[in-house]
């Protein structure tokens, strides 16, 4: 994970640059108070999720799924939600779930 000026880059397991800008991050942080101090938890979900999917709605979007036992909202799937085009990979939005949407599985852990 690499962070310039107003950008925080991860690489995932596909070894794309992702990336969160500080906007995003922040908007992230003051819509959802339990997102606050997860940048790590981003970042290992990006390079070793447990599993990702293609979105139902846009062929671009991937969801990629991490399960943590402790989070701010107890045990958890982080989603981190990843749009890729030629030009660009960056991060839409990042939640807490309790369950993994239904799609196209484009990877999964073994």
């Amino acid at each position: 994970m690499g962070s310039d000026i107003g950008v925080h880059i991860f690489c995932d397991r596909n070894k794309r640059q992702i990336r969160l800008s500080k906007e995003r991050e922040e908007h992230l942080e003051s819509e959802h108070p339990e997102m606050e101090n997860q940048i790590d938890r981003i970042a290992l979900t990006l390079l070793e999720p447990d599993r990702i999917i293609r979105s139902r709605t846009d062929d671009e979007v991937e969801l990629c799924y991490r399960f943590f036992e402790t989070t701010p909202v107890t045990r958890k799937y982080l989603c981190v939600v990843v749009k890729s085009t030629v030009a660009d990979s960056f991060i839409i939005t990042v939640y807490f779930t309790d369950s993994i949407k239904k799609g196209d599985v484009l990877w999964e852990k073994k």
